[in-house]
């Protein structure tokens, strides 16, 4: 929650490295790797027992499903937010190369 926390309320740029480092993705690969490690990946998923990859994905689903109105609560904050005047004003500052000045 920590990083989310710092990612979030500073917009702070980040690697894919950095990404993988702190969970918000999965696997972090050059670009020349990619798609070696991808098929590597589909090959070991497609050797494993199909019925423990099910139920694992059914457990893990049911918990995301869960959490599922704190989520769309949380896209509803941010998109009302897309048609305010701080909105406004940070895309100006971006486009004029300056700092923000929120009201």
């Amino acid at each position: 929650m920590a990083k989310a926390k710092y990612h979030l309320l500073t917009c702070a740029p980040l690697t894919g490295a950095e990404a993988e480092r702190i969970g918000l993705v999965s696997l972090c690969a050059p670009e020349a790797e990619l798609l070696g490690q991808a098929r590597a990946i589909a090959v070991q998923l497609a050797a494993g027992s199909r019925t423990a990859l099910a139920f694992t994905k059914r457990s893990l689903n049911h918990w995301l499903r869960s959490a599922w109105p704190a989520f769309e609560h949380s896209l509803a904050l941010e998109i009302l937010c897309f048609g305010g005047s701080d909105a406004r004003e940070g895309l100006s500052a971006l486009k004029e190369k300056r700092t923000p000045n929120f009201s």
